[in-house]
């Protein structure tokens, strides 16, 4: 996939193009079936599948106290469209100027540009300054432009209230109650969060469970403190593991959201390496311990409950 930083850096002959637009925050089932639908019109039409986005949430700028945390960074953003099968993502920078483009610039500057036949957006789709373009504004731009517009129905998940439609927020809320099983079934696969492995204060060695620490500068939303059923990526290698999230208040000075992962039945030196966890179940909460011996029993316990949900002797 091609990577554009800007509108004017499309390569000569990537048009013409099939386009849509979006945050895609997390790249849910809702995103999937939006882009699923732009490779097929794209192939049936013989056009480039090309997904557009920015460089971050807009809200950022325009309402910052209400803007969310992200589900992903722009690499694991750009990653998952990737593995979408689009030809090219264009990453839009969205600064005041931007902000400030009529509808029509907007058009002129982006779609336009990209030799785009076809856009697919959503039936709630605003563009322009103010979000004062609607899908209907975008109609009749791209009847004297070139290109149509198709609108892509909502994808709905099962709540508990009754079906409620797929989106960010969402898998937000999930992450953040803990519950990892239903966020992956939004998301379409396991949420994961990306690091690279520091060093630690060797507690977890010293009693048994050797882990790995990582960074705190982290890529992806880490979801609810807790012990968690995980795989951890290296290399492109999963590797059964549980992972603790949080500031393991029986010992201090440990950092708040600190994630560290057990491998299960390996023993690989991940120091300064790159890793991925992905957040399979929801164990137990954080908590605290009355000593050493209450936690390891503790520790134990979880070992194996975990190993028992990948199917792994103990």
């Amino acid at each position: 996939m091609i990577v554009l930083t800007g509108a004017d850096a499309a390569p000569a002959g990537l048009g013409p193009t099939a386009v849509t637009i979006g945050k895609f925050d997390g790249v849910h089932i809702g995103h999937q079936r939006v882009l699923a639908r732009l490779r097929g019109v794209a192939l049936e039409r013989g056009l480039a599948p090309v997904a557009v986005t920015f460089d971050r949430n807009p809200l950022s700028l325009l309402r910052p106290e209400a803007c969310p945390l992200p589900l992903v960074s722009n690499t694991q953003k750009l990653d998952l469209l990737a593995d979408q099968g689009m030809a090219a993502t264009l990453v839009l920078r969205f600064d005041r100027a931007f902000s400030e483009q009529s509808p029509e610039q907007f058009v002129d500057r982006v779609i336009t540009h990209l030799d785009a036949r076809v856009v697919l957006v959503g039936s709630d789709f605003r563009f322009g300054a103010r979000g004062s373009g609607t899908v209907d504004t975008l109609r009749e731009l791209g009847a004297t432009r070139g290109f149509t517009v198709e609108v892509i129905d909502e994808v709905d998940g099962d709540a508990p209230g009754g079906p409620r439609r797929a989106s960010s927020t969402w898998v937000r809320e999930l992450l953040d109650a803990g519950d990892a099983r239903a966020a992956a079934d939004l998301l379409g696969r396991e949420h994961r969060i990306r690091s690279i492995v520091v060093h630690g204060a060797k507690r977890g060695r010293e009693l048994g469970y050797p882990t790995a620490n990582l960074d705190p500068q982290l890529e992806g939303f880490v979801p609810r403190d807790g012990v968690y059923a995980t795989r951890t990526i290296v290399d492109g290698v999963a590797y059964p593991s549980v992972t603790s999230v949080g500031n393991n208040p029986t010992f201090d000075g440990v950092p708040e959201k600190q994630v560290e992962s057990h491998l299960f039945d390996v023993a690989i030196d991940l120091y300064d390496r790159p890793v991925e966890v992905a957040f399979v179940d929801y164990v137990r909460p954080m908590q605290r311990f009355d000593g050493i011996d209450s936690l390891v029993t503790q520790m134990h316990s979880d070992e194996a409950r975990v190993r028992g949900l990948f199917g792994l002797a103990g």
